[in-house]
């Protein structure tokens, strides 16, 4: 079994788990948000034509599929989060370690965006 620390990604600190298990997240979500669509259209659908039976498990089918959608919505919010409170430490830290490179780069930042709004009029 291995049993190396994961490494962080040095671009935004977050390690190679859990940069894929986000993904993983997030395609789930679309795909069970594309599944509740259908499912709609196809209840809808039947709603006209079908019967009682018919139209109480296309809509538990569907009721499921946005429970599950939900859930999933849940869990990518919940790792959003996560992510950006390790971002907000990151920064705090790089501008307790470094304040006058934080200053330099809070005036770069000002003065480029001065100078794109007066560019504008």
């Amino acid at each position: 079994m291995d049993q190396t620390p994961a490494t962080p990604n040095k671009s935004n600190g977050m390690t190679h788990t859990q940069s894929t298990e986000n993904s993983e997240a997030r395609e789930r979500l679309m795909g069970d948000l594309k599944s509740a669509i259908t499912d709609a259209e196809q209840w809808l659908r039947s709603a006209t034509n079908a019967g009682a039976e018919d139209l109480s498990e296309v809509k538990a089918k569907f009721q499921d599929t946005l429970r599950t959608a939900k859930t999933d919505l849940l869990k990518l919010e919940d790792s959003m989060v996560a992510k950006g409170k390790m971002a907000v430490q990151a920064t705090d830290v790089f501008v307790h370690d470094n304040p006058w490179k934080s200053v330099a780069l809070g005036a770069a930042v000002g003065i480029i965006a001065g100078m794109l709004i007066s560019s504008r009029d």
